[in-house]
């Protein structure tokens, strides 16, 4: 997997990721308040885990990330995770997310988080069944403590 990373002009390489975890987050595509709200937290979550890379992957086109990402609040800005374009839904599509939710009259795939473990293999996989239904920090703190 090697997506453009829009929040700092970079290039994800997942292969070349040397964390000891890697944690894709799926948002959906549309100006989703949820989403903000979850990348806000996990953000703050990814500042105290330098061992683990936190990845937040949008299907909208490149000029509606952007706005969306003009909705994180100035500290989220500051340091803002990595927000990478997944252009079409691909990576959901691969990593066999569900779509066909609808969402803000638009068919989107259902939220999900998934854990890669060392290996680059899924170790876990929480996908929600409404924009609402994310894994929440607990339940990402919960398995985290299990995994390591």
């Amino acid at each position: 997997m090697v997506l453009p990373c829009l929040s700092d002009g970079s290039t994800f390489d997942l292969s070349k990721q040397k964390a000891r975890y890697v944690v894709l987050h799926f948002l959906l595509k549309t100006e989703c308040p949820y989403c903000l709200k979850y990348t806000r937290e996990f953000s703050q979550i990814a500042k105290d885990e330098a061992d683990i890379v936190h990845v937040f992957l949008k299907p909208d086109n490149e000029a509606e990330i952007r706005k969306w990402m003009d909705h994180l609040d100035a500290e989220t800005r500051k340091e803002l995770p990595m927000i990478l374009h997944d252009a079409g839904a691909k990576q959901a599509q691969a990593f066999k997310i569900p779509d066909g939710y609808r969402f803000h009259g638009q068919s989107v795939h259902y939220p999900a988080l998934i854990i890669l473990g060392p290996d680059r293999q899924e170790v876990f996989r929480h996908v929600g069944k409404s924009n609402a239904d994310r894994c929440t920090a607990d339940m990402y703190r919960e398995q985290m403590g299990k995994l390591k």
